[in-house]
């Protein structure tokens, strides 16, 4: 498991769609007594979301008094303003303009330190995992959905929370309809969640996740070899349009679809090298992480308010 390093002792929220994460990170960054809980819901989602997250961190205070925890780290998916503390939207949780790290101050009292979730995630990549010591990367995590991070001369490209939205691109202009409103967005396409329905509506099989789809493939299921021969195309179509805009030096990949490992990253860098032509081509690396990448960013966060 990954160490944050040593530092203050702070706590640490990574807010998912359908979990949530906490956890104590010590004094020597590692992570301790972590916990996974459904997120909370209701009528009012930040406010549900703000109060579910102040009694999980008055539990883990209440279970470790012998660490002086001196902030809290807290991040949350959609798009999110980090600089005015404010969720701007999130599909999954429902709410529109909340002014979360206000509400989070509010419940808490320690520093708290709010984010993206993403972003979180790639800076754990950038400081502790695969991008250590990039200049211009882009990292992926490829799970339910599809996001990015994009990483520039050194620094992540924010744009008012609206940047790195690669999952919503457009793959495929006669697709299904996407959760965002829009059409065939390449996350309907390329995430792991896509593929496992994509399969369900040809096959009328349900499989339990992408890499089940991929195995089927493997075992001769024409279905799911096309379903899964489509996502890697339209993913490659995309990591080769952000080679011609953005010349990265690598695309680090993570998420559940990385799990893959060769099945994934080898047919996938093929197919970029064959769309480029005189671009510089980027090393397709996995994540190295892992699944408390947010996590250990969100602890990034509550350690960065301190100074």
């Amino acid at each position: 498991m990954t160490s944050l390093g040593p530092g203050a002792a702070v706590l640490a929220f990574d807010v998912g769609g359908t979990d949530t994460k906490s956890a104590l990170i010590d004094e020597t960054g590692a992570i301790r007594d972590l916990r996974r809980t459904a997120t909370a819901r209701g009528e009012d989602p930040a406010g549900a979301v703000v109060a579910d997250v102040a009694r999980l961190a008055a539990e883990l205070r209440d279970r470790h008094p012998e660490t002086a925890i001196a902030a809290v780290g807290v991040v949350v998916p959609g798009l999110v303003d980090e600089a005015m503390g404010i969720g701007v939207f999130s599909a999954n949780l429902g709410w529109r303009e909340a002014p979360i790290a206000a509400l989070l101050q509010a419940a808490i009292d320690l520093p708290v330190g709010f984010g993206h979730d993403v972003r979180a995630a790639a800076r754990a990549e950038l400081e502790l995992g695969a991008a250590r010591g990039l200049r211009d990367a882009v990292i992926i995590p490829i799970g339910t959905g599809i996001a990015g991070t994009i990483v520039t001369d050194g620094r992540i490209l924010v744009s008012g929370g609206y940047a790195g939205e690669l999952g919503h691109t457009l793959a495929d202009p006669n697709g299904d309809p996407c959760p965002c409103g829009a059409v065939g967005c390449l996350e309907t396409v390329a995430s792991a969640g896509a593929i496992v329905r994509r399969y369900a509506a040809r096959s009328g099989t349900s499989l339990p996740g992408a890499r089940d789809v991929l195995a089927a493939a493997r075992a001769g299921d024409s279905v799911a070899d096309a379903v899964w021969t489509e996502a890697l195309d339209a993913l490659a179509q995309q990591i080769a349009r952000l080679v011609g805009i953005l010349a990265p030096e690598a695309i680090v990949i993570g998420g559940g679809l990385a799990q893959a490992g060769p099945l994934l990253f080898d047919p996938l860098a093929q197919r970029v090298d064959a769309l480029l032509s005189f671009h510089r081509r980027p090393r397709l690396i996995p994540a190295a992480v892992g699944e408390d990448a947010g996590l250990l960013g969100s602890a990034l966060r509550a350690r960065e308010v301190l100074s």
